[in-house]
């Protein structure tokens, strides 16, 4: 009976570690000058978003949990007045607990150049992550609330490295075109 358990450990054991080789094998390796983390809340990581959205020149693409962080919404404004593209994919019941009754975003949808949909059903859409410029990541546990940037334990990711960027761009990408998606609602508007 030994002798027969022994037997199954090693093989467990082998098949344990070239599952984990393959794994090491195919992810990607990123140099840590391509990553940069920060810890609230022994950090304010609201400064680290408002910088990177005052940065971004031609695109923004936000999948939210949650959006209600004063900071992160003006620096949104003032970049959607710089004339960046931005995108805005929400979790359903989050904006509407927090986004359609606060109507901190409604000047936001009223620029053109920023477009909002929200995730129709499922499971959460529990995502806190952005891309500027199709060069930087931001990810990480952080929700984009006050209390998430300032108050709770999280963390915030910049990445930035092109695969990275890529990976998160063609997953956003996918979330955006999902058919049963709806338009963030504006007061006075339509769905869009």
């Amino acid at each position: 009976m030994r002798r027969l358990w022994r037997r199954r450990r090693r093989r467990l054991h082998s098949a344990a570690l070239a599952l984990a080789l393959s794994a090491v094998m195919v992810a990607p390796v990123l140099a840590a000058s391509d990553v940069e983390i920060h810890y609230a809340p022994q950090e304010n990581l609201s400064r680290f978003d408002t910088r990177l959205i005052d940065a971004a020149e031609r695109s923004i693409d936000m999948a939210a949990y949650v959006l209600t962080d004063a900071d992160v919404v003006d620096a949104l404004r003032d970049a959607a007045v710089r004339g960046v593209a931005i995108r805005l994919y929400f979790d359903k019941s989050q904006y509407a607990q927090h986004g359609a009754r606060t109507g901190a975003l409604d000047e936001l949808f009223s620029f053109p150049n920023v477009q909002a949909r929200i995730k129709g059903r499922g499971v959460l859409m529990h995502l806190k992550a952005y891309a500027v410029d199709g060069v930087t990541l931001r990810t990480g546990s952080s929700n984009f609330s006050r209390s998430g940037l300032e108050a709770q334990d999280n963390d915030l990711v910049l990445v930035s490295d092109a695969a990275a960027v890529q990976d998160f761009e063609a997953n956003f990408s996918a979330l955006w075109s999902r058919g049963e998606n709806t338009g963030a609602f504006v007061v006075g508007q339509a769905a869009r």
